[in-house]
């Protein structure tokens, strides 16, 4: 779901807001800014969900949630979880 949410960002920063500055089409960040937004919630809503049912170390949790704040950190997120799950 990191990687989905993340696809999403730069869709968001690379594809609508372009449109939107560039060639004067606003409702492309419109429309990608709702789904971003959707996606952000419910990343935000399964990695709370995920750190409930798999036992996390409290900051490895800790980093899972600000990883969904910042720009491209849910796909450095995903990748230690792999790394640390296998």
């Amino acid at each position: 779901m990191g990687t989905v949410e993340g696809c999403s960002t730069l869709l968001l920063f690379f594809g609508a807001m372009p449109l939107k500055y560039l060639a004067g089409y606003p409702l492309a960040v419109t429309i990608v800014g709702a789904l971003h937004g959707v996606l952000f919630v419910l990343l935000c809503a399964l990695l709370v969900r995920g750190i409930a049912r798999v036992p996390l170390a409290p900051p490895l949790a800790a980093l899972g949630i600000a990883a969904a704040i910042v720009p491209f950190g849910p796909f450095l997120y995903d990748r230690k979880l792999r790394a640390l799950l296998g």
